[in-house]
C-alpha cells in the first residue's frame, strides 16, 4: 500500500482517540513487538536504556498496565482514570518510503482525570512508524514533557 503523509496523520489522531475511548488492547496492537513506548525524564535525553525514564515500556510492561487498569482490584483505579488528548496538527518529520521509516511530530496537550482531581501535561509526540503487512504500527512512541524534568505525580494511563 502507498502511503501518503495523510494517512501518517490521521493514524496518529486515531491512536489517541483510541486511547481517550480505553481502548487499550486495540492501542497497544498498533505496536510492533519490539516497539517501546518512552517517557524521558530529561530533555533531549539520548535512550532510555541509559539513562532514567519515567517510563519506558516494551510489549510486556504495556501490557501489564493495560491488565492492572481492566483489574477491578487496582486500587488506585478507583475511582477509575479517563484522559483526553487535545493534539495540534500533526507534521510529518520523516517520510522514507523506501526504508519504510516515518516520523509524525505532534504537539498535545493531555488531561488526566480521577475522581475530583485534574492532571495536565504538555508536549511534543514522536511516532516512529513503519508499514507491516500494509498496516501503520508503531516501533517508538516518544513522549516529551515540557516540564520532564520535574517530579511529577504517577499517571495512570497513557499519555
Amino acid at each position: 500500500m502507498s502511503l501518503t503523509r495523510q494517512d501518517l496523520i490521521d493514524f496518529v489522531v486515531q491512536e489517541s482517540r483510541l486511547l481517550d475511548a480505553k481502548r487499550y488492547e486495540e492501542w497497544n496492537a498498533l505496536f510492533t513487538d519490539d516497539a517501546f513506548y518512552w517517557v524521558p525524564a530529561a530533555p533531549d535525553q539520548a535512550d532510555g536504556i541509559n539513562h532514567c525514564s519515567h517510563m519506558y515500556e516494551d510489549k510486556l510492561l504495556r501490557e501489564l498496565r493495560i491488565e492492572r487498569l481492566k483489574s477491578p482490584r487496582a486500587f488506585s483505579q478507583q475511582p477509575p482514570s479517563r484522559c483526553h488528548h487535545l493534539l495540534q496538527t500533526p507534521t510529518v518529520e520523516q517520510f522514507d518510503d523506501a526504508a519504510n521509516a516515518f516520523v509524525v511530530r505532534t504537539e498535545f496537550h493531555y488531561t488526566e482525570s480521577q475522581g475530583d482531581e485534574l492532571q495536565f501535561y504538555v508536549g511534543t509526540f514522536f511516532h516512529h512508524l513503519t508499514q507491516v503487512d500494509g498496516a501503520l504500527r508503531i516501533t517508538l512512541k516518544r513522549v516529551d514533557l515540557l516540564n520532564c524534568d520535574a517530579a511529577l505525580p504517577a499517571v495512570q494511563l497513557f499519555i
